[in-house]
C-alpha cells in the first residue's frame, strides 16, 4: 500500500481517513506498507500483502491479531485460505519462490467455475466489449487525466486494461470484496496496480470525487443494496467524472446466473443526475467484431431496448466521452504472447492445427459467441506448441497474418505466468 492510496482512503462506516496504527507491527519496502493496522477512530483494519482489507469480519480481525504479533506470513494465509483445510496448499503457494503459475494458483484459490471463468477471461465476448468500451472512454483525456477504480474486479483483467489506458501513471485501483482474487491481480493479471479489499454492499472506502472513471462491469446485479451503491459510485467521480457499467443484466431478457436484475428504465433512473446513456452489448459486440469501432454516439432509450438480455451504461456530464471510435490494431506485446487456452494445438511438418474447445458445455452457452472471431480449426504455419517469440514469429507469418491472428484473439498479449 502505497501513501498516495492510504490518503484516498475513508472508513466505510464512520468516513474518517484511516492511518496506520502507531506502534503496532509493520512490514515496509521503501514507500510501501506491505504489511500493518491501520484503523479510524471506530474500527481497526489489517493491510495484507499491501492490500487494505476495509471489512469487518472475523477473517480481517484474525488476520489483525496475526500482525500484532508479528506473524505477517500467517495473516496472509489467513485472507487466503477460506478454510483450515485449505490452508497447507495455500502456505506452499504463498512460500514459493519465484513466479506465480496462475493456473496452478486458482487451482488452490478458486478451484469452481468462476476460477474456469478466469482462465479464459482475456477472450470472451463481455471481456471484448467491455475492452473496446473501456480504449473509446480513453480517446477523452479527461476520463483517464485522475484515478480510476474498477470496482468488483475480479482477478483483474479489466483493471490490466484500465492501467494500460492510463499510461502506466500508477493511479489505477482494484477493488474487490475477494481478498484472494486482488491478491492474484497485483502478483500476476495487473501487477503495480493498487489494491483495496471492500464489500461494494457497504460504503465505499474512498474520499468524495476521488476518481475521474470508475468502472463496474458485470457485477451490479449481484449486489444487494443497488440504490445506495449507485449513489456510492457517483459520489467517487463527482460531478466532472465518468462512470461506465458493462453488461448490466436486464430484467427483461435472457441471462445465464442472472442475479437481482433492474429494467433498462431502472438502471437509467438510479444514475439519472450524471445523464446516463445506455447501449444494447449485442449492438457493441456485433460493431466492435464487424466494423472494429466502438460507436458511443447511438444510445438508445430504456423502452426501446427491449428483450436484449444486457446493456452498457455510460454516465458523464461530459460530451465529449460519447464518440465514435476506430479501435487500434494490435500494439506491441507488454506481457507474454501466448496461443490462447481455448485451443487445442497440434504441431506437425511445420504447421499448428488448432481446435477450438470449451472447458464445459456451459461456458459454450455462455461465451459462444467468440466464435465470431475465434474459428474452429485453423492451421498456421508455425510451431504455436512452445514458447512464443512475437518478432520471430512476426517474420515467421508475415505481418499481414501476424496482425489477423491477434486481432482475433488467436494469439493473446497475457501476464507473464498466466498460460
Amino acid at each position: 500500500m502505497h501513501a498516495t492510496l492510504l490518503a484516498l482512503l475513508r472508513c466505510p462506516f464512520c468516513g474518517m481517513p484511516v492511518t496506520v496504527v502507531a506502534g503496532s507491527p509493520a512490514r515496509r519496502h521503501a514507500d510501501r506498507v506491505d504489511s500493518a493496522v491501520v484503523g479510524c477512530g471506530c474500527c481497526a483494519y489489517p493491510v495484507v500483502a499491501g492490500i487494505p482489507v476495509l471489512v469487518a469480519g472475523d477473517r480481517e480481525r484474525a488476520a489483525i491479531t496475526a500482525i500484532e504479533s508479528g506473524r505477517h506470513d500467517d495473516a496472509l494465509e489467513i485472507m487466503l485460505a477460506p478454510d483450515e483445510a485449505r490452508r497447507p496448499a495455500v502456505r506452499a503457494l504463498v512460500r514459493s519462490h519465484g513466479a506465480i503459475d496462475y493456473r496452478e494458483a486458482l487451482d488452490v484459490l478458486g478451484p469452481d467455475a468462476e476460477g474456469t471463468y478466469f482462465r479464459y477471461r482475456l477472450s470472451d465476448p463481455t471481456f471484448v466489449t467491455a475492452s473496446g468500451v473501456l480504449r473509446a472512454l480513453a480517446e477523452t483525456p479527461t476520463t483517464m487525466a485522475g484515478w480510476t477504480i474498477d470496482l468488483c474486479s475480479g482477478a483483474g483483467h479489466l483493471t490490466r486494461v484500465l492501467a494500460g489506458l492510463g499510461g502506466g501513471n500508477g493511479r489505477t485501483i482494484a477493488a474487490d470484496l475477494y481478498f484472494w482474487k486482488l491478491w492474484l491481480t497485483t502478483r500476476v493479471t495487473a501487477p503495480g496496480v493498487h489494491a483495496v479489499c471492500c464489500d461494494a454492499n457497504d460504503p465505499l472506502p474512498f474520499d468524495r470525487g476521488v476518481a475521474s472513471l470508475v468502472m463496474l462491469s458485470d457485477a451490479f446485479p449481484y449486489i444487494w443494496r443497488r440504490r445506495a451503491l449507485a449513489e456510492e459510485l457517483m459520489r467517487l467521480v463527482g460531478p466532472a467524472g465518468t462512470l461506465v457499467m458493462p453488461h448490466l443484466h436486464s430484467a427483461l431478457g435472457e441471462n445465464m446466473s442472472a442475479g437481482m436484475t433492474l429494467t433498462p428504465a431502472g438502471y437509467a433512473d438510479l444514475f439519472a443526475p450524471l445523464g446516463p446513456r445506455l447501449f444494447p452489448d449485442r449492438t457493441l459486440f456485433e460493431t466492435l467484431v464487424d466494423e472494429a469501432v466502438v460507436d458511443l454516439t447511438g444510445h438508445v432509450a430504456p423502452e426501446a431496448i427491449g428483450a436484449e438480455p444486457s446493456l452498457t451504461l455510460v454516465a458523464s456530464r461530459d460530451p465529449g466521452v460519447y464518440r465514435r471510435v476506430a479501435t487500434p490494431p494490435a500494439t506491441a506485446v507488454t506481457g507474454a504472447l501466448v496461443l490462447n487456452p481455448l485451443y487445442a494445438a497440434a504441431h506437425a511438418s511445420g504447421a499448428t492445427v488448432l481446435t477450438l474447445r470449451f472447458p464445459t458445455p456451459e461456458y459454450a452457452e455462455e461465451f459462444g459467441a467468440c466464435r465470431r472471431y475465434l474459428p474452429d480449426t485453423l492451421t498456421v504455419a508455425a510451431d504455436l506448441t512452445g514458447p512464443l517469440e512475437p518478432t520471430r514469429l512476426a517474420a515467421a507469418l508475415g505481418a499481414e497474418r501476424y496482425d489477423d491472428l491477434r486481432r482475433r484473439l488467436v494469439l493473446i498479449d497475457a501476464p507473464p505466468g498466466y498460460c
